[in-house]
Formats: C-alpha cells, structure tokens, sequence
C-alpha cells in the first residue's frame, strides 16, 4: 500500500473537470454575446439593417388655389373659362374647392312622422380629383346610407337652421365613413343642401 500512496503523491491527479468546465462556460457566453449582438441588429438598433422605409402616403392631397390637379381629367375643347384656366379669387381658403352634386334627389320618411323630405344634395372637397371619382364609384352605397341618417331625423330638428346644419355634419360624416370604408380615405369637407322640401 505504501507504494500506491508514493506513486500518488508522484503523480498527483490533475483537475481535467475544471478546464472544462471553463471553456464550456466561456462558450456560452460567446454565445450568448453573439445571439444578442444580432438580435440588436435585426431590430434595427444597431447597423443598418433594420431600416424601415417609410409608408409613401397616397392618400387625396390638398390642392392649393393656382396649383393643378395631377387627377383631375383633360379639359376638352370649348370646356372652361373663356381664357381656358380656371380663376380663383385672392381670399377666403388657400385650397380650392371642387364640387360633387349627386344625380338624384333624396326622399325619406322622418323619424316618428308621417312627414317626409326630399332634398337635393351636393359636397364639397378641397383634396385631389380622386375624392371626387371616388363619389361617383361608390354613390349607391353613400347613397344608401345618407337615407339611413334622414330616416333617422325628426322633423322637428330639422326646422331650424340649427337643426339643418346638423343634419349637413352628420351628412357629412356618413359620406366619409363610406369611403373611408371602401377607399381608405374620407375627403369631404361639407354637403350642401340645393333643395329641402318637408311634406
């Protein structure tokens, strides 16, 4: 036995486990380090690769008075003023206004009446021609949807100026929710009344 524990005391044990154990851990830290380096990198946090390229918007732009209308179609020969451009006056809004007046009048029962209304109805915009096709595109279900609102009035809200100024708001409102709906944008700015009848 005395020769075991001389060689023993030789030679003694070497500690393998605890190089290993270093190397293993300094691996997983590389790792580790390298996994959240290129999570940084993919979010865009650092480098370049996470750039985003910002959404072009393409929604109707405002079109000042002066400037032409990139949507608006080619005036045929004999259309328009006598100089051939259209003239916009020197005050009121710096955009101009174009104009859509639907083909048929509107007629609905009002709210808790016998009474009905017909009315003849136009909007207003002062973003691009696009709103205006738009109108005539989607006119059945604007339509559909303005009788909705004036089946929904009572008479008597509608007898004062007041009331009728509401009923343009919420007019207006019903219009741009339709084509929010199916163009992804609104654009009406107000609706005129042409004719208001109560009968």
């Amino acid at each position: 036995m005395s020769d075991r524990k001389d060689k023993d005391a030789k030679h003694p044990k070497k500690k393998s486990g605890g190089v290993m154990l270093k190397i293993v851990a300094a691996v997983a830290l590389l790792a580790v380090g390298g996994g959240g380096v290129f999570g940084l990198v993919a979010s865009g946090l650092i480098g370049g690769a996470g750039k985003v390229s910002a959404k072009e918007d393409k929604s109707p732009k405002l079109i000042r008075k002066g400037e032409s209308d990139p949507f608006a179609p080619a005036a045929k020969d004999g259309e328009g003023a006598a100089s051939g451009k259209e003239v916009e006056g020197d005050g009121g809004s710096e955009y101009r206004t174009a104009y859509f007046s639907f083909t048929e009048d509107f007629t609905s029962n009002l709210k808790g009446t016998g009474s009905l209304v017909q009315v003849s109805i136009a909007c207003s915009t002062h973003r691009d021609y696009r709103v205006l096709l738009w109108l005539k595109k989607h006119e059945l279900p604007i339509r559909s949807a303005m009788l909705a609102v004036l089946a929904d009035t009572a008479e008597d809200s509608v007898e004062t100026p007041q009331g009728k100024e509401a009923l343009q708001h919420r007019l207006t409102q019903t219009i741009n929710k339709v084509l929010t709906e199916t163009e992804g944008f609104g654009g009406v700015d107000a609706v005129y009344f042409k004719n208001f009848i109560i009968q």
